[in-house]
């Protein structure tokens, strides 16, 4: 489990430190948010991330500033929807950074220059179950383009294993003629605590 904790795509970090780069030059402000953003996710990563399980809430905080430092270099074209429906004040806990990788790859796949986007996430929790719902437009890469491998789904699959062996359901697959892909996770220990 510490070895997949640590392969956290390293390309993320890159991409956003030159999309910083880029916004000095002509938005100072929105750098410095940028900056405060990816601040705020390392330190979740280098700390939070060595816990087994993490308050839900941290790690909703967590994606919602992976989704806005990715707005700096999507196309404004790009419908992005996320929806959050969990309990204020919860104390729902859940292994950390699962999701992520969903998300990063429904930036990765579902982005297309020449066409409409779209991207929903829709992530809700209750006292029996917690579950991150995504669909996007699918753009598959092409049979040369042989970047990733698919790793980082295979690692989630792996980290599900691990965390929640057998109180788990992933669905994940297309539809509309492959335009849409979706990925849906569904968790069914969600580790209550009382503090």
């Amino acid at each position: 489990m510490k070895n997949l904790r640590n392969q956290v795509n390293p390309h993320f970090l890159l991409n956003t430190l030159n999309n910083i780069y880029a916004l000095t030059a002509f938005n100072q402000q929105k750098a410095q948010e940028a900056i405060l953003e990816l601040s705020g996710m390392l330190r979740h990563i280098l700390y939070d991330n060595q816990q087994d399980f993490v308050r839900l809430d941290d790690e909703i905080k967590f994606i919602h500033s992976y989704i806005n430092l990715m707005k700096i270099r999507i196309p404004k074209t790009t419908k992005i929807q996320i929806q959050v429906n969990v309990p204020k004040d919860t104390e729902l806990r859940i292994a950390p950074l699962i999701f992520i990788s969903l998300i990063e790859n429904a930036f990765k796949h579902g982005i297309g220059t020449a066409e409409n986007s779209f991207i929903h996430i829709n992530i809700y929790a209750d006292r029996n179950h917690i579950a991150c719902e995504i669909e996007n437009s699918n753009f598959p890469k092409n049979d040369t383009d042989r970047s990733g491998h698919g790793i980082g789904l295979e690692q989630v699959g792996k980290r599900l294993e691990l965390a929640y062996h057998k109180k788990y359901t992933w669905e994940k697959g297309t539809k509309d003629n492959n335009k849409i892909y979706y990925s849906n996770i569904y968790i069914y220990d969600t580790k209550l605590r009382d503090n």
